[in-house]
């Protein structure tokens, strides 16, 4: 039988009115634990999205008083994305993992009868792949081998602009002899929305990464990625575990080979 978005989907929807400030969404999306928001108007007309990357195009991070008076005035229409990318409740799954890969999109609006029902994201995608029991590619087929890295001292406003210029939603951090000692990611970065947080070291707001094996299958990736409710492993050679990484896997990366043409994921059970 063929899974559909709506299997999948996550149907607890948190909107915010478009007047909302930057900040106030930061608040909403760490309380809920959260990648994105929907934007909605009075009568809950759907308006838009926005997530924790499009804050960190704002130069929110930066300690100029002009700069961060203006980003403290703006609000979510203007960064969101609008109008979101939508998808029916009872198309076929694998049609939402294709257009995330297509179109380099993180999720789906969920829609049933011109109303939004839900929200799909490649973590949903990824916890489905969990639960078959097909066999899958490795890790290090489908890793990315391209990383961004920064040194532990690397303040948070450049580890921010890495992110945004790098088109990046985490950035590795390493020892000067490329030793991995942790990860931080966009979302790590809201907690330091407030002014005179910025100029902190990355090494203030990284976690240890969960590290996996480049022979690992795709099934033993999303199985560590959801057990540690993380959305990217990093890959290290076993033999030399303290060497700069392999790559990194992500749960964008795992879904990209799902959408592939012929891959076991898309066939009907």
């Amino acid at each position: 039988m063929t899974t559909l978005v709506r299997d999948l989907m996550r149907p607890a929807l948190i909107a915010c009115p478009p007047d909302t400030t930057l900040g106030e969404a930061a608040v909403l999306l760490v309380k809920h634990r959260l990648h994105a928001l929907l934007v909605a108007d009075t009568t809950g007309q759907l308006l838009g999205i926005i997530s924790d990357i499009d804050l960190l195009t704002g130069e929110w991070l930066s300690t100029d008083a002009v700069n961060l008076a203006t980003m403290r005035a703006m609000s979510v229409s203007t960064l969101m994305s609008s109008p979101p990318a939508t998808i029916e409740a009872d198309a076929p799954a694998s049609q939402a993992a294709t257009r995330m890969q297509l179109e380099h999109l993180h999720r789906l609006v969920v829609m049933e009868e011109d109303q939004p029902v839900g929200v799909i994201s490649v973590s949903d995608l990824v916890a489905s792949l969990a639960h078959t029991s097909t066999e899958r590619r490795t890790v290090a087929e489908v890793m990315s081998r391209g990383i961004v890295v920064c040194l532990t001292d690397t303040p948070l406003t450049a580890v921010a602009r890495a992110m945004t210029e790098r088109r990046s939603r985490s950035v590795v951090v390493v020892e000067a002899q490329g030793q991995p000692v942790g990860i931080v990611t966009g979302f790590d970065l809201l907690a330091f929305f407030e002014a005179g947080q910025a100029n902190q070291p990355v090494s203030a707001v990284m976690h240890p990464p969960i590290t996996i094996h480049p022979t690992a299958s795709l099934r033993e990736a999303a199985d560590k990625m959801i057990q540690h409710h993380i959305h990217r492993l990093l890959v290290v050679n076993p033999d030399q575990p303290n060497s700069m990484p392999l790559g990194l896997i992500s749960t964008s990366d795992i879904v990209a080979e799902m959408a592939e043409p012929g891959s076991v994921w898309r066939e009907a059970k």
